[in-house]
């Protein structure tokens, strides 16, 4: 078994406690199922958000999925001015047997800008 490194991006429609938590668990539970994983196979879980985005902690729309014992942090993400507004970033420590090759990214929604090259 493997550590390996999952990422992924969501774009909020608005800065409002319910969308937050809403593209969040999306985004995590798309995750789960593009990678074939359930709560016991993560280790940690990093989300950002951009800095519009503070009406809750990202977060807890994971807690709400059943990560009750897994790591979670939240953080900001930095302030480039040119940068997609709205949107919530994950890094995702898993354990995996999969090679890196075989690991989903997930980008949604209008997320798939940031990452063309490994957006699926």
């Amino acid at each position: 078994m493997a550590v390996r490194a999952i990422r992924g991006a969501v774009q909020v429609d608005a800065n409002e406690r319910d969308l937050v938590l809403e593209a969040t668990e999306e985004l995590v539970a798309e995750v789960m199922r593009r990678n074939e994983l359930g709560t016991d196979d993560f280790i940690s879980v990093l989300f950002t958000a951009t800095q519009d985005l503070n009406a809750e902690f990202p977060a807890l729309a994971a807690r709400k999925l059943g990560f009750t014992d897994v790591p979670l942090m939240c953080s900001t993400e930095i302030a480039v001015p040119h940068a997609l507004p709205r949107v919530v970033r994950l890094m995702a420590h898993v354990e995996t047997d999969r090679p890196r090759s075989e690991l989903h990214h997930v980008y949604l929604r209008g997320a798939q800008v940031l990452r063309l090259d490994i957006a699926q």
